[in-house]
């Protein structure tokens, strides 16, 4: 049995004009680390809120843990621990406060649970009596995982939970997620940032509420199909639009202080594009072959 399943979910806004998940099925296996990769507006928060029953769907299915999503509401509220996009903890109590309050209501208490919660709240304890208002960003995202956790569930849904936080605490939360994933709890994470999918067992890549692709990160790489190019120049807007207009380019986009293409024919094309570019007058000219991202799948897929 699968951790989570969704089958063809639809869910739309403003009367059926805007579909934000469109017909979305996909599996996460039992103690996998699972990430939904894609922009603002893929459909990910609304496929969060589905799977931990704040949201119903207009058609479709889903079970977590084998429980229906619609039906088993009170079960699953039981088993997953949910951590929203926005900061959502009470910001006038304290650390302690909100750590006990969740505690609570899930009938346990800090205590019971503290080893699952102990790498992460020792970082955030010395700041246990300021109300969570008062925290930096990172400081808010570990006490908003610890509250998530204290109930010890099964599935962790988390959405977006590095965005707007810095490198480093980015870096100590996927440490975070990798530990919690060795005591068996199954992650599906989702993210807008296209480094963090490589730190992930599977993943699916979201636009425009569908799934483009589904896959370990390293199949989604290997799967790009055709070589990929660096170029650069003094003048690299200008070098865009060359390369852009060229009969033998396939496509061509910022990647960096890079601009990253595919030819139409393979690298024997190369050479004459590097001489047509640089009979255009273009100074400091460089084309080097790359090896593909995440990001360049994600784009070359968009594309389709």
């Amino acid at each position: 049995m699968a951790a989570v399943e969704v089958k063809n979910i639809i869910k739309t806004y403003d009367k059926g004009s805007v579909k934000a998940v469109n017909d979305v099925s996909f599996e996460v296996h039992d103690g996998e680390l699972f990430g939904l990769i894609g922009p603002d507006g893929a459909g990910k928060t609304s496929l969060f809120r589905m799977l931990t029953t704040l949201l119903l769907a207009d058609s479709g299915t889903a079970t977590v843990e084998g429980f229906d999503v619609i039906k088993d509401y009170r079960e699953i509220r039981n088993i997953v621990g949910y951590m929203p996009g926005k900061f959502s903890l009470y910001q006038d109590l304290t650390v302690e406060e909100n750590l006990t309050f969740f505690a609570t209501i899930f009938e346990t208490t800090i205590e019971e649970n503290y080893a699952l919660i102990k790498d992460i709240y020792e970082q955030i304890k010395p700041f246990s009596n300021r109300r969570a208002g008062k925290l930096s960003g990172g400081m808010k995202q570990k006490l908003a995982l610890c509250c998530a956790l204290i109930h010890k569930p099964k599935i962790l849904f988390l959405d977006e939970p590095t965005t707007g936080v810095d490198v480093v605490s980015r870096k100590e939360f996927w440490d975070m997620l990798n530990h919690l994933k060795k005591q068996g709890i199954t992650i599906v994470v989702s993210t807008p940032y296209m480094d963090e999918a490589t730190l992930c067992d599977r993943i699916a890549l979201m636009q425009n509420g569908s799934i483009m692709s589904i896959d370990t990160p390293e199949n989604i790489v290997k799967s790009f199909p055709k070589t990929l190019f660096a170029a650069k120049a003094d003048n690299i807007y200008r070098l865009l639009q060359d390369l852009r207009t060229d009969q033998e380019v396939e496509s061509c986009f910022a990647f960096g202080e890079y601009l990253h293409f595919t030819m139409k024919d393979e690298a024997s094309e190369v050479e004459n594009l590097e001489k047509r570019l640089t009979e255009k007058g273009h100074q400091n000219l460089e084309i080097k072959e790359v090896k593909p991202t995440i990001e360049d799948c994600f784009i070359r897929l968009m594309e389709k």
